[in-house]
């Protein structure tokens, strides 16, 4: 929101550094999800699929991405329009070269660093049991090289967004929704698994293998948005380190919320809870209170938890059932969905003053427009391109034995297969 940067006290630059260090549990958190909701056969490759996509965006960033983000106040390339200059993309230096050792611009580019690479496991989720290891490497190439930085500059970077006075101040837009359509993009191209849908179109149930995985990867979530979100509103919000206790408030508050809307929901309509949809709604709660975290009411981050958990339940069933989306780890749900519920609630629920509510939330609308209109047909577009160049889908020999034998040569269970030499030995 802020257009340029805050003069950060040592207190928040302190905070904001330890803030920053648990950014990797939410990634943690997040690759076991999508580990748990996957078949047993693919579990390593999906841990091993996280660790290279975190790895390739954080070179990937630190090479060009950072570059293309800038921050607010700096270099730029603008239009003009009205006769007002509109920033659209960051003119910085490459490789992180300018950056000072210490102060707002090194916590920002270690900030974009942690979180692109967040962003990047989004669609690792989307395509679950079929994306090879190299084309989700490539895949995130193109996410922390170009779109990830493309809209980081307009939302957080002094773009045309922040002059308009966008809202974010966690990542719901930046991280959460460029993430879930981009995997969103990733289940279309892919296609679904074999034996989603029969020859009628109707979806059939392939359950996650480990409900354990996954319920710990919401605990190590929670850990890692308080990170994420605290240090989101003190670099790009410019809120006071004192505010950092309200933004825990919501986020817990938000991703309880979520889940037992969930629970309730499941239990209500198939007469029992169901683990996974509660999980993915924690998840959702929290990408969605990250937009207004640092200036919603505890109340409404409750009404913001309550109505992202309702939507993840019915947001699953309805993008199977009407178009066909094959999306293991509710990917697109928790974090596109309820990332884009979390920016319209910001909007009217943000507001500092009755008089901004209306500006405000029609900020946030252009916002979510920009999102649907132009970063998804970006991202679609460009994954398309690198599918036609190499294909991104496992061969069906390799979708057949599992990820993890056939591209890694090794399971993550080696007792759950059966071995000849048991029945030699005596």
């Amino acid at each position: 929101m802020a257009v340029h940067p805050p003069a950060l006290s040592e207190l928040s630059e302190a905070l904001c550094f330890v803030f920053l260090l648990l950014i990797p549990a939410a990634a943690a958190g997040l690759a076991l999800v999508n580990a748990g909701l996957g078949r047993f056969r693919n579990a390593a490759h999906a841990m091993l699929s996280a660790l290279c996509v975190i790895a390739t965006a954080a070179l990937v960033y630190f090479a060009v991405g950072a570059a293309w983000q800038g921050s607010a106040g700096q270099a730029a390339y603008a239009w003009r329009v009205g006769g007002r200059e509109w920033n659209w993309i960051g003119a910085g230096r490459f490789f992180l070269r300018g950056v000072d050792s210490g102060g707002w611009s090194s916590l920002a580019a270690l900030f974009g660093l942690l979180a692109v690479g967040l962003a990047a496991i989004i669609p690792l989720g989307s395509g679950a049991d079929r994306w090879r290891l190299g084309a989700s490497c490539a895949s995130t190439v193109l996410l922390a090289g170009w779109t990830y930085p493309l809209f980081a500059h307009w939302a957080w970077g002094g773009g045309w967004l922040a002059q308009l006075g966008f809202l974010d101040s966690g990542g719901a837009s930046v991280i959460q929704v460029v993430g879930g359509l981009t995997a969103l993009s990733i289940t279309w191209i892919l296609g679904p698994r074999r034996g989603k849908f029969s020859p009628e179109g109707m979806p059939s149930a392939l359950p996650g293998h480990n409900a354990v995985l996954v319920l710990l990867g919401c605990f190590l979530a929670l850990a890692g948005w308080l990170g994420l979100n605290s240090a989101g509103a003190i670099l790009f919000t410019g809120v006071e380190a004192s505010r950092v206790v309200l933004i825990a408030i919501n986020t817990v508050l938000s991703a309880g919320s979520a889940a037992l809307a969930a629970a309730v929901i499941t239990r209500a309509r198939f007469g029992k809870t169901d683990a996974s949809l509660c999980a993915n709604g924690w998840i959702a709660g929290l990408a969605a209170v990250s937009a207004g975290c640092a200036v919603i009411r505890p109340a409404a981050g409750v009404i913001v938890g309550l109505i992202a958990g309702a939507l993840v339940v019915y947001s699953v069933e309805w993008l199977e059932l009407r178009l066909g989306v094959d999306d293991p780890g509710g990917s697109v749900s928790v974090h596109a969905v309820a990332g884009l519920w979390g920016l319209l609630a910001a909007g009217f629920l943000g507001a500092v003053a009755p008089g901004d509510a209306p500006r405000l939330w029609l900020v946030q609308l252009v916002g979510i427009a920009t999102l649907l209109g132009f970063i998804l047909p970006v991202t679609y577009g460009l994954n398309w391109l690198l599918n036609r160049i190499a294909p991104q889908r496992v061969a069906v020999e390799g979708e057949r034995q599992g990820l993890d034998l056939y591209e890694l040569g090794a399971g993550a269970y080696p007792d759950l297969q059966t071995h000849n030499e048991d029945f030699w030995q005596r």
